[in-house]
């Protein structure tokens, strides 16, 4: 299984979980190894394909620096570097489902996507490789539909507002949190859980809503957040195990209806209950998930 990173992904000098935690997880796959985890370095995402998402003030303000009230509103302080880590980060998503197109399952270590606006960024991200993904494959005739499956601890309302005029993307969206909540609409279903007994049940449910259609590509952003330890996000009872049962769920899905899934590491952060190790561990969760799926695509012919 092709997984995509770059040094470039960690390149910003904010100091952030996610601007760094690629790097730890790389890391952690080179000391040690997930066998069929392979690495790969993405090509960068082009203005071209950022522009066909955001607007084009905007995306200047990021390569630039100016205005730099605009260029730092992801929260991140602004440097240089911060341009070439998103054009990789984004391009990184892209490259993913590319290789899962032809592979079955592919995946990125990119992070900080679903918040980011048309002309501004939110919650810690800069573009929204999620849609600018979409959109480029269907604006190349390579997919006529995209399922974007966002399992971040926080509503992904920046995709939501980003696929609204587009009928061929529908946003499945379970969140712990009602940050970036936004009103329901034809193609972004959001279900804020609040009790954890309920979180796989919801799952569950998106995938059954999935079912009503047919999926050229999964783009999956696999959020670690929920995990009961996290400072942002987390709620009491969303544990370790239920992670990594969510994660089988999620990739045995995808199997079963020979759907290809492009997966991203979404949001994950350390805290008092959380250490980077462990955060590291619950990513990993993500990582050895896909490559049994794949494993099972092989063996299955598929």
């Amino acid at each position: 299984m092709q997984l995509y990173y770059s040094p470039d992904y960690i390149g910003a000098g904010h100091d952030f979980d996610t601007t760094r935690k690629a790097k730890w997880i790389a890391d952690s796959l080179n000391s040690r190894p997930i066998a069929g985890a392979q690495m790969c370095t993405p090509v960068s995402a082009t203005v071209a394909d950022i522009e066909r998402v955001h607007a084009h003030d905007y995306v200047t303000a990021v390569r630039t620096g100016s205005p730099l009230p605009l260029a730092e509103s992801q929260g991140f302080e602004w440097d240089p570097d911060l341009w070439p880590m998103v054009l990789a980060s984004n391009g990184g998503v892209l490259a993913a489902a590319r290789a899962a197109l032809t592979d079955g399952v592919a995946g990125s270590l990119s992070s900080g996507l679903h918040h980011a606006k048309y002309d501004r960024g939110d919650g810690f991200c800069t573009f929204n490789g999620l849609v600018i993904t979409a959109k480029s494959l269907l604006a190349s005739g390579e997919v006529t539909s995209v399922l974007i499956l966002d399992l971040d601890a926080h509503c992904g309302g920046g995709t939501a507002a980003l696929i609204a005029d587009d009928q061929r993307i529908l946003q499945l969206d379970v969140s712990v949190s009602l940050f970036d909540a936004y009103p329901p609409q034809l193609n972004s279903q959001l279900d804020e859980v609040s009790m954890a007994d309920d979180y796989l049940p919801a799952v569950h449910k998106a995938l059954a809503e999935a079912d009503q259609s047919s999926w050229d590509l999964v783009i999956y952003n696999a959020g670690m957040d929920p995990y009961q330890g996290c400072d942002i996000g987390g709620l009491d009872g969303i544990t370790g195990d239920i992670l990594a049962e969510r994660e089988q769920v999620v990739f045995d899905w995808c199997r079963q209806r020979s759907i290809p899934i492009a997966f991203v590491l979404a949001g994950g952060y350390i805290g008092a209950d959380l250490s980077r190790e462990g955060l590291v561990n619950l990513h990993r969760q993500t990582i050895s998930a896909a490559v049994h799926n794949e494993r099972m695509l092989v063996a299955s012919g598929g």
